[in-house]
């Protein structure tokens, strides 16, 4: 059978009883990833060249609502908004329905989605979007699957989705098989109370270059592409060891370099690609002089211009003092 996400969701899909659909409400946070991923080894099944490793951001996500109509055709509603037809998120979302539609029979659904998070701005709200998506559908046949199959789902919608089945820190194990069975997210056993989440909003405008486009831009000619592998992971192991020894100065160290190799292999790509603004680069600098200046605060940034600041309660009095209006998420408390 050829590997494609109709049949993957098939084999996950064709032995559970659903029930009658009903409405369902789900949320799914967003999620930021510590150790990025960035490149595909199998393209339509969202299968990742490398692990990664994110953290959920508490009330900072997607709620979702499916509801079953009448009718052939599926309605879409994005932040009160109707999504139009003819647009590529009611394609995307529409051929994540006919996922599940191929093993239940043809069902048009009314979905209701709002994001509490800026949308399509680098902040990871595509990700709480499927796994949101994915959990309400599930929810509304009334399905019984392990969380590796929700997260494999998610996966075929929107790769980093699979982070968002889930709260705190998600490891994503890249895998090997070629019909990405193993290719899912776990949460780590580990939790960090103090560790705080800054989100440092730029522009909540949408980017000019999706992730996906951007991805396999970076992938096909970038000269630095070749390394960004082996360096991802030295930077999980590393990363992964400091959570364990909650070792917040190499955590810090290691997650900032991994977004900054992140962003110099998209800089290596022909014609460069760039999502940073002029005020990016402005607030980077103010986290590098913040430190200078004695206070422990490290940064990370996805495809997009905003950055993410980490750094532990005993300094949130200090952040403050340098970005007032920094949005500060406590990811663990709000589990």
């Amino acid at each position: 059978m050829k590997n494609n996400a109709m049949s993957v969701a098939k084999k996950l899909l064709q032995k559970t009883v659903p029930l009658a659909p009903k409405t369902y409400t789900a949320y799914a946070p967003a999620n930021i990833a510590l150790c990025k991923y960035w490149g595909k080894r199998n393209t339509a099944l969202n299968l990742p060249i490398n692990d990664s490793l994110s953290i959920s951001l508490g009330k900072k996500g997607t709620h979702t609502t499916v509801e079953p109509i009448e009718g052939l055709k599926d309605i879409i509603f994005l932040n009160h908004q109707p999504v139009l037809k003819t647009d590529i998120t009611y394609h995307y979302i529409t051929q994540h329905l006919h996922l599940f539609r191929q093993c239940f029979g043809q069902q048009a659904f009314r979905v209701i989605s709002h994001n509490t998070i800026a949308t399509a701005a680098g902040l990871a709200s595509s990700a709480s979007g499927f796994a949101a998506l994915t959990q309400a559908i599930i929810g509304s046949y009334g399905l019984s699957l392990p969380q590796s199959s929700h997260s494999i789902l998610a996966r075929l919608g929107s790769g980093s989705a699979c982070r968002s089945i889930g709260y705190g820190f998600m490891w994503w194990q890249a895998g090997t098989r070629l019909d990405g069975q193993d290719s899912f997210a776990t949460p780590l056993d580990c939790q960090w109370p103090t560790l705080q989440v800054g989100i440092l909003t730029i522009t909540t405008q949408k980017k000019h270059i999706s992730s996906r486009e951007g991805m396999q831009h970076t992938t096909n000619t970038s000269i630095l592409y070749p390394r960004w592998p082996q360096e991802a992971a030295k930077h999980l192991q590393a990363i992964k060891a400091a959570i364990k020894q909650q070792d917040f100065k190499t955590f810090g160290e290691q997650v900032e370099q991994n977004a900054l190799t992140f962003h110099a292999t998209m800089l290596a790509s022909w014609p460069p690609l760039c999502y940073w603004t002029p005020d990016t680069l402005q607030h980077i600098q103010s986290v590098w002089r913040a430190r200078e200046n004695g206070v422990k605060v490290y940064l990370t940034m996805d495809a997009g211009p905003n950055l993410k600041l980490l750094f532990e309660s005993n300094q949130v009095k200090a952040i403050k003092q340098i970005w007032p209006n920094l949005d500060i998420i406590q990811p663990f408390v709000s589990i």
